[in-house]
């Protein structure tokens, strides 16, 4: 039991619950495909994020309410594939689970059975808690997220941190407590001021992974395209970029085009050859 009695959420992902005992801080990423998962595993993070962001980051959709389970799923399947020795947390998208325990814990079970998920997310507390129950109840960890939830997020300005007023704030409190004494594995708070943060991990027996939740939080989550720089979309605030990779591959492109069209490319050495003799017998059939 915490000071604030908030009991510890089951230990459905040993790898977390380790970290987290022995206060080493937890390394979660993003991840939409083979090749980023691969990158997510070798750079050392600790846990893979599948989110609804590949919704904006890769498919194009203006908001994450847009992909669909089937979308999500193929992506899904494709971080599995890469990702070998560290869990995989499968985002479920809006529409997906909130109607029913019944479409949640089918469609929880999809991401564990078809895409090798160890965990889910899922967005919110209050009416949400029966579905977190149900998930749990049918063997399926999950992870839960407060603070700001993109999935309700209709408009480019909703996108505002959260609990900066007493009653949002103590509220966004209140559902951590909530989904920790439901028993999600872990929970993360997107975008809130850093001591909001500091209460939640004080008053919740569960790691909680920060993503604009300041520094005093148990692990940070960021998007592995935001991380790298790659895509169109402006940073939030609580972004920090590592890489230009976007214009670092226009680069490349815009000098391989430049090549193709000075002639340069391919060059001998980039061509395959063919034996003379069989070259001759071919242009004699010919």
């Amino acid at each position: 039991m915490t000071a604030s009695g908030i009991s510890r959420g089951t230990e459905a992902l040993p790898t977390l619950a380790a970290l987290h005992r022995e206060g080493q801080p937890i390394v979660m990423i993003t991840a939409y495909d083979h090749p980023g998962g691969r990158i997510a595993e070798e750079g050392g993070a600790d846990v893979v994020l599948v989110g609804d962001s590949a919704a904006n980051t890769v498919l194009g959709y203006a908001t994450t309410r847009e992909i669909s389970v089937d979308e999500l799923l193929v992506l899904t399947r494709a971080v599995r594939r890469a990702v070998r020795s560290i869990p995989i947390v499968g985002d479920l998208p809006f529409g997906s689970y909130e109607a029913s325990d019944e479409l949640a814990v089918r469609t929880a079970t999809r991401f564990v059975r078809e895409a090798g998920c160890d965990a889910v997310k899922l967005e919110g507390a209050g009416e949400m808690l029966p579905r977190v129950r149900a998930i749990i109840a049918a063997g399926i960890p999950v992870v839960g997220h407060v603070g700001l939830l993109p999935q309700s997020v209709t408009s480019a300005d909703g996108y505002r941190a959260r609990g900066r007023d007493v009653e949002q704030a103590l509220g966004i409190i209140a559902d951590a407590e909530s989904l920790a004494v439901a028993g999600c594995a872990a929970i993360v708070v997107e975008a809130v001021p850093s001591e909001i943060g500091v209460l939640i991990t004080e008053r919740v027996d569960v790691p909680v992974i920060g993503i604009g939740a300041g520094a005093s939080v148990d692990g940070q989550v960021l998007v592995y395209h935001d991380l790298l720089g790659y895509g169109e979309a402006r940073p939030a605030k609580f972004v920090r970029r590592y890489l230009a990779a976007h214009e670092l591959f226009v680069d490349a492109v815009r000098r391989w085009a430049a090549d193709v069209r000075s002639g340069s490319f391919p060059s001998s050495e980039e061509g395959y050859g063919v034996a003379s003799d069989v070259l001759d017998e071919v242009k004699a059939r010919l």
